[in-house]
């Protein structure tokens, strides 16, 4: 008898024929009120998961007594308990890699954007303000050759080094768990603290996971230990800032501007502060968001979940 896997994320036909070819598959391309209550119904006979988001808790896995194995289609799993699945003896997998150049193209895009008001002069040319030659309240800031610090240097802080520094001529600070001597040998980049990092980077990109050490890294004495030119950009998630310190610190002038790729409550809310603010460029959580790479990381969620129910070691396994 076929394994039973639930894929509860819409993805690409491939993906559920390959799934289909060993398991028996039950597919919600979105969890909501209406299937929630068929899902745990499904839930009491799965051995595997694949998704995104769903937070996998101890509650959940109460209800999942056969569930041998768990497959985050990201590179985060905050979503997922450890310490839980571990304990029962699930195993947990997560779709790094394959995804560092698209995202890694999202920051830097998000970088040049907020650097340059790209957003604000759209609306300023669509909406029909501009009468004449633009004076210096509305000019941008450089970013070839100035000070780019990375908090968090894995495989998309590389690649993102990559980009800034051969692309953009650009000097790379980095704070980490530990030395990135690939980053140092190919990038030029130079390991710091982290208040340093803050201290002479002219733009900060913040990319560490979500872990309780890295919840609220960055708020309101961080951002007084910035640059009152610098600008803040979070491709991480968003509760590793102090959201309401965000606000006060470009609302103050304490820095410059923001781009923001996530926020702590997602969908962030329509009357949120940060959405008020015209140095402020916002992206609804689409780092990885490409056809190609979704695609990609789809797949590889659905390798790992075949691999760990044949009895296999998971490519990526956590």
């Amino acid at each position: 008898m076929k394994p039973k896997v639930i894929v509860y994320k819409k993805v690409d036909q491939k993906v559920l024929d390959f799934i289909k070819t060993t398991c028996d598959v039950a597919y919600f391309e979105k969890l909501d009120s209406k299937n929630h209550p068929k899902f745990l119904h499904e839930l009491k006979n799965a051995h595997g998961l694949l998704g995104s988001g769903l937070k996998i808790d101890k509650e959940l896995l109460d209800q999942a007594p056969q569930l041998k194995i768990v497959c985050n289609t990201s590179v985060g799993y905050d979503n997922l308990d450890i310490e839980e699945l571990s304990a029962r003896g699930i195993m947990a997998t997560n779709t790094p890699e394959v995804l560092n150049d698209t995202v890694a193209d999202t920051l830097i895009g998000l970088l040049l954007a907020t650097a340059r008001r790209i957003p604000e002069m759209h609306n300023f040319v669509k909406n029909g303000k501009w009468k004449s030659m633009i004076g210096e309240e509305l000019f941008g800031v450089d970013v070839h050759h100035k000070v780019l610090g990375i908090i968090g240097m894995g495989a998309v802080g590389t690649t993102i080094a990559k980009r800034a520094h051969l692309g953009f001529d650009m000097q790379i600070l980095y704070h980490n768990r530990s030395r990135n001597e690939q980053a140092e040998k190919l990038y030029g980049a130079t390991y710091c603290s982290l208040d340093e990092l803050l201290k002479q980077s002219d733009y900060v990109c913040l990319m560490t996971p979500l872990t309780p050490a890295t919840e609220n890294m960055i708020g309101k004495r961080e951002f007084e230990l910035m640059k009152e030119t610098a600008i803040f950009i979070n491709g991480s998630r968003g509760k590793t800032v102090d959201e309401e310190a965000l606000v006060d610190a470009l609302n103050s002038g304490q820095i410059l501007a923001a781009g923001l790729d996530v926020f702590v409550e997602e969908p962030v809310q329509p009357d949120h502060p940060l959405l008020s603010l015209e140095n402020v460029v916002t992206l609804p959580h689409i780092g990885s968001a490409t056809y190609e790479t979704r695609l990609k990381m789809a797949m590889l969620g659905a390798t790992n979940l075949v691999a760990g129910l044949q009895g296999q070691t998971p490519p990526n396994l956590i």
